[in-house]
């Protein structure tokens, strides 16, 4: 019996691999792939004479794929049906034969790399289905969606508590709770080329118990690459001419993290990989290799104005420096030169005898008295080299700088290497200080909070190296996944600027305690390194919702009569899509009560307008917004920050 042509084209996609989960087809790839004109995909398709025959037409010698004729069928509701979309076309998602994802006036909004994920996670555990991330935006659209937001609910802390703001400057300490997307593009008005460091240590997109992209488990890989590729594209504005981006990543995502920060920065900009060992032990869950370090990739805004400080003494540095006089601490290198360019021949203007009088120690260039010892640049194989520095930088220095001891029958000039001197080593691309471990950040935070509140923080001496290299005093540091606020808390210790942002709800019970507890002068942390008493201060302000509070109502439903009640409050006070008619959704209620619960959801959250999630400050005069007189005032002052 001959299969019909629906059946055909289900049997013959499903060789393909890649078109496979759980033993389904799935419809989003298919169309992805159709539309690359994917050559393993047609030439499937050109392998079965029917399909070859329906979905191509032949130019001649040649087959043309007819892209548009395939998209249709695919789209077709006939085509992998379920409840959802089969009720989702009933109430006026479509636009008579055409589907909104065919409709050639909108794009997809972030399933592939030309697209905008918002992602509007604000509880860790949720885990919840970004429902919103599958529908359609005109570009026009796309723009709206990412305007300057409203700001509300500012606040100062300093010493003396929790304060109502009345000015914002741009010296001001910020903590913005809200979408982090929307937040950069809000922060482009004001802080373009002010940002001297961007450090982040985004969701990583692995497998089991280390993976910390929570906003939702089950984003594949092409979807982790677009949320990320959304943020940093509009974070480059924000740097200095001479500024730096580094981010923290671990193996699953790093090589396409790397390849597409190349693309973002250019392959020139990039300054180099290091690694971090967190778990010296490594991570004994892993199948092949335990998981010892991290990477962190930095890259310059133009690799030809960056420059990076050193960090400061070591541990195994400092205790080189073993010997100590007047003038402090220091360690012995031999004042003879050695290895290569060191011979007579190649320097004779260091080729020079020197006197030492064993009874003055005194240490000369002309021999005085008949018991000054003559000292040449022979080594013990007879071979003559030179000295470091010549006579004159000799008289100048040798008084703190210059040791003879004797060896054997004979003596040997040293030169003093100061601890004092010493700048300081260059970071290297390995990086392993018993510090930087995650069990470090989190015995910080259980000291804080004598609990554990945050999984996977950052050491803050690993964050306090990241701005000691790349910042100095007073430079504005920004970090858009705050998290637990390590990286806040380190740069107010350090006397950086900082602005943080993060969208999850415990902004306001750890991020915020957090670093009032560094204005308080709390003892934990970098504080013994960098001798922190407390002080400074900071904003916390965030987004104004709109729409984006029914999501929230729609994500927490338990039942079917709570989202019923959500949609009749949605009728009263939401933006809803121009496409839905409101009547007709109620004439089917019957039919929208036989969904599931998660169908339920689906079909709520795309009848929202996703433009309207936040309020947008060209619309904050808007009497629907209800935005107060002193938030009108403010965010002016902070959109209008100059310097």
């Amino acid at each position: 019996m001959q299969r019909n042509l629906l059946e055909e084209l289900k049997r013959v996609l499903a060789e393909d691999k890649r078109l496979v989960i759980d033993d389904k087809l799935v419809k989003n790839k298919i169309v992805e792939l159709g539309l690359k004109l994917d050559e393993k995909l047609l030439n499937l398709l050109l392998s079965n004479d029917r399909l070859r025959e329906h979905f191509f037409q032949k130019v001649n010698d040649t087959f043309v794929f007819d892209t548009q004729k395939f998209q249709r069928f695919i789209s077709n509701k006939q085509f992998l049906p379920d409840s959802y979309t089969v009720f989702k076309n009933k109430i006026g998602l479509s636009n008579g034969d055409e589907y909104l994802s065919d409709s050639k006036d909108v794009t997809l909004a972030w399933a592939y790399k030309d697209c905008v994920l918002e992602g509007g996670q604000t509880e860790e555990e949720a885990k919840r289905e970004e429902i919103f991330w599958n529908e359609t935006l005109a570009p026009d659209q796309i723009d709206r969606l990412l305007d300057p937001k409203v700001f509300t609910n500012f606040t100062f802390f300093d010493n003396d508590g929790e304060q109502d703001v009345n000015e914002i400057t741009e010296k001001n300490n910020l903590v913005i709770k809200g979408n982090n997307l929307l937040a950069l593009h809000s922060l482009r008005k004001s802080y373009t080329g002010k940002v001297k460091l961007i450090y982040i240590d985004p969701p990583y997109n692995t497998r089991g118990a280390a993976n910390t992209f929570a906003y939702n488990n089950t984003f594949n890989h092409s979807s982790w690459l677009t949320f990320m590729k959304n943020r940093l594209e509009v974070a480059k504005h924000l740097l200095r001419e001479n500024g730096i981006f580094a981010v923290s990543i671990d193996h699953a995502e790093l090589f396409y993290l790397g390849v597409m920060l190349d693309e973002i920065y250019g392959r020139e900009n990039r300054m180099g990989v290091a690694a971090v060992v967190h778990n010296p032990g490594g991570r004994q869950d892993d199948n092949f290799f335990p998981t010892a370090h991290e990477n962190m990739l930095f890259y310059a805004k133009d690799i030809n104005r960056a420059e990076l400080n050193t960090l400061g003494m070591s541990e195994e540095k400092l205790a080189e420096f073993r010997y100590k006089d007047e003038y402090g601490r220091y360690k012995l290198r031999g004042f003879r030169r050695s290895g290569s360019n060191s011979k007579k021949e190649e320097r004779p203007g260091l080729y020079y005898p020197l006197y030492y009088n064993p009874d003055s120690q005194r240490l000369k260039i002309k021999k005085e008295k008949d018991n000054d010892i003559e000292i040449l640049p022979i080594d013990t194989n007879g071979i003559e080299r030179c000295w470091r520095w010549g006579p004159e930088t000799l008289i100048k220095k040798k008084d703190k700088y210059i040791e003879v001891k004797k060896t054997g029958d004979s003596f040997s000039i040293y030169i003093k290497e100061r601890e004092s001197d010493y700048e300081g080593e260059k970071p290297k691309t390995i990086w392993d200080k018993s510090k930087y471990s995650g069990q470090t950040g989190t015995h910080e935070l259980k000291s804080l909070f004598d609990d554990k509140v945050f999984s996977y923080p950052k050491s803050p001496h690993l964050i306090a190296d990241v701005l000691k290299i790349t910042t100095d005093v007073g430079d504005l540091v920004l970090d858009f996944f705050g998290g637990s606020g390590t990286t806040g808390s380190v740069a107010h210790k350090m006397g950086r600027q900082y602005i943080i942002c993060e969208q999850m709800d415990y902004v306001e019970s750890v991020t915020l305690k957090r670093l009032n507890k560094a204005i308080e002068g709390d003892e934990t942390g970098i504080s013994d390194d960098y001798d922190w008493k407390g002080g400074g201060s900071f904003i916390f302000t965030e987004m104004q919702k709109f729409n984006e509070q029914f999501i929230n109502l729609i994500q927490n439903a338990d039942t079917q009569e709570e989202l019923l009640n959500i949609w009749n409050k949605m009728t009263e006070n939401a933006f809803l899509s121009y496409r839905i008619d409101t009547t007709d959704f109620d004439d089917r209620a019957d039919e929208f009560q036989k969904l599931s619960l998660d169908d339920q959801k689906k079909i709520l959250l795309e009848i929202l307008d996703k433009n309207q999630l936040y309020v947008n400050y060209s619309e904050m005069d808007n009497n629907d917004f209800e935005v107060s007189e002193s938030d009108k005032q403010l965010n002016h002052q902070f959109y209008n920050i100059s310097g």
